[in-house]
């Protein structure tokens, strides 16, 4: 990662890559880090598999960041519809390692951060 890239910049373009893989599987290179893991709420595993296929698409597909959504720049957060179910949130959270015991002093350094993308249905944030 380029270091002309602000500190949320560098967030942004992990988050985004962490994104990307939503929903598909992952075969790490020998020199790409491990970004983190993504996990669903009960309300989402509930979903028929059309939906969650569907709200898994809508993550990596997700570009409508704004300064109510996105207030820092590091597009952890967002939010869409799936029609019967309603609306969906996803969010990011940065963890120090895959223990997730203890949270990232900087989320910006893939060695030193473990991302965790969680979609849940809105009446379950």
């Amino acid at each position: 990662m380029s270091p002309r890239l602000s500190r949320s910049e560098r967030i942004a373009k992990l988050n985004d890559q962490l994104r990307a893989r939503v929903g598909l599987p992952v075969f790490l290179g020998a020199n790409e880090p491990d970004l983190g893991m993504v996990i669903m709420t009960r309300g989402v595993t509930s979903l028929t598999p059309e939906q969650i296929l569907e709200a898994w698409m809508q993550v990596r597909r997700f570009s409508d960041f704004s300064d109510g959504n996105n207030p820092y720049g590091e597009r952890d957060f967002g939010g869409f519809s799936i029609e019967g179910v309603g609306r969906v949130f996803w969010k990011i959270d940065y963890y120090a390692d895959s223990t997730c015991s203890a949270g990232s002093e900087d989320p910006a350094d893939p060695a030193r951060s473990y991302r965790v993308l969680t979609i849940m249905l809105a009446d379950e944030y």
